[in-house]
């Protein structure tokens, strides 16, 4: 039997430093990479197993560099080799008629993340703690779903720049939303399984395998002139769905 051509795709890109050309350690000496791994694991019994009805691929990036370092954007590169190897693995010419793919980062990778959402295969990006400087385009984001979903408490990444790139990207045309998770920390150690309830739940919701909570579904439904306070949900609000297994809170 041939195998099952896959139906939709997520590209997973761990956090880093803001300067360090060296290439990140092996294994689990590259911490920043460790720190994802709970996410794939949730991911894979989510969209790959019998029962999820779906043929979802699930990558990560390898970085050449450890940091962004400055105009280099050295992870972006990255980001973006990756999805031309994703779209050739997937069996798509990479021109828009390949597999619909969402991007899934922390920190650093989520700011490569929200930069190649350009990509012609980019139909989302859930970016975890990002690291979202003013500057930053947001053009990129036009027509794609974001969420960002960033701690209250968050010392190395600042949760005003995600709400205020949410706003920004909206703006531009992105359906975009903001999740606090008071009490969370910008490792997502505090109410670690909370994050990953929620990663998984807004990845499988943007790729269509599963279901969003519907505040969500309102806030990316929001007008390019809405308040940034009309799209920032709290987790601890969010309820599931009637007869989904949603989202608890968790301590």
């Amino acid at each position: 039997m041939a195998p099952r051509s896959p139906s939709a795709a997520v590209l997973v890109l761990h956090g880093g430093y803001e300067n360090g050309t060296e290439p990140p350690p092996p294994g689990l000496l590259n911490l920043p990479g460790t720190r994802m791994r709970p996410f794939v694991r949730a991911l894979r019994r989510a969209t790959c197993g019998p029962e999820s009805g779906a043929h979802v691929l699930v990558r990560q990036v390898r970085y050449a560099h450890r940091g962004w370092n400055g105009s280099r954007a050295d992870a972006l590169h990255d980001a973006l080799a990756a999805l031309d190897a994703l779209g050739e693995e997937a069996g798509g010419s990479g021109e828009g008629d390949g597999v619909p793919v969402v991007l899934l980062g922390h920190s650093m990778g989520a700011r490569a993340a929200l930069l190649a959402a350009g990509h012609p295969l980019v139909r989302g990006v859930v970016g975890l703690a990002p690291w979202c400087p003013p500057g930053d385009p947001v053009t990129q984001l036009a027509g794609r779903d974001v969420v960002l979903v960033h701690s209250s408490r968050d010392r190395i990444t600042s949760p005003q720049a995600t709400q205020s790139l949410t706003t920004r990207a909206r703006r531009a045309g992105a359906r975009t939303c903001m999740v606090t998770v008071r009490g969370g920390d910008h490792a997502m150690i505090r109410r670690a399984p909370a994050w990953h309830r929620l990663t998984t739940t807004l990845v499988t919701g943007l790729l269509g395998t599963g279901s969003l909570p519907e505040p969500v579904t309102a806030a990316l439904g929001l007008p390019p002139t809405a308040e940034p306070t009309e799209g920032t949900l709290d987790l601890d609000r969010l309820r599931p769905r009637r007869g989904t297994a949603g989202l608890q809170p968790s301590p």
